[in-house]
């Protein structure tokens, strides 16, 4: 059974499965994979406010327990939906806690697996990457692409402000208004965008879970959007049942 751990965000999980269900071979309900999606957001504490120090409660701790209870429900494969989850601050502490009880689950991660979808398809590409400030800071996106040979556009100071803004205001940003999200959200990612393509940007890397409910569009003025959500999905099934992947 494939897992996914949701919750961070609620509609990050709920998009990752819609797009199993679309990337499944299947003409019929029970032609679909079986899909265990375990969203208890108030156990995970928020992961960008714990890399920049607003919080002493890593993350890590909530998302292995609810990987061990995935893995205990019959889930042989899981994936995160949150980029930021996988910060190393995070993730190894993600890994030592899985060690240490010796689960056996797979866990596919989510940044490796969208740096090898873009490197086989876009491997001279200059890529922008847009995410929260967390992820940024952490140079998560930033370090795995320049070891693979990517060049790598970010935004200004000030346009990852407003990037970040977009996701997590509480009057219009995605995490507080996603169905639908609101016209400035999309004003301000597209405008972010356009900034990266000025700066040389080819391809845009959707660096935060939720980015992909505002843009959910292939591209952008000339720009291919990279959808990690989705590259997640695929993945996840071609783990599960690789004869299912369309």
């Amino acid at each position: 059974m494939i897992g996914i751990i949701g919750g961070v965000g609620p509609l990050g999980g709920l998009d990752i499965y819609k797009k199993i269900i679309e990337e499944t071979i299947a003409v019929s309900d029970q032609e679909h994979l079986p899909v265990m999606l375990y969203s208890f957001p108030n156990l995970i504490g928020d992961r960008t406010a714990y890399l920049n120090g607003n919080s002493t409660i890593n993350p890590a701790i909530a998302i292995a327990e609810i990987t061990r209870q995935l893995e205990h429900a019959g889930v042989t494969v899981v994936g995160i939906p949150c980029n930021t989850a996988h910060a190393a601050p995070i993730y190894s502490v993600f890994e030592q806690e899985l060690a240490r009880t010796n689960q056996k689950i797979k866990v596919l991660h989510l940044i490796r697996e969208t740096v090898a979808f873009m490197k086989a398809l876009y491997p001279q590409a200059k890529v922008g990457i847009l995410s929260t400030t967390g992820t940024r800071n952490s140079g998560l996106y930033r370090d795995m692409l320049l070891e693979e040979g990517f060049e790598v556009v970010e935004p200004s100071d000030e346009w990852q402000g407003r990037v970040h803004d977009a996701i997590y205001d509480k009057e219009y940003g995605i995490k507080a208004q996603s169905t639908p999200v609101t016209n400035k959200v999309r004003l301000e990612l597209h405008s972010a965008m356009d900034e990266l393509k000025k700066a040389g940007a080819e391809i845009i890397v959707l660096g935060c879970t939720e980015l992909p409910l505002a843009l959910p569009e292939n591209d952008h003025n000339g720009m291919n959007l990279i959808d990690p959500n989705r590259i997640l999905a695929r993945a996840l099934i071609y783990a599960f049942s690789p004869d299912k992947l369309k």
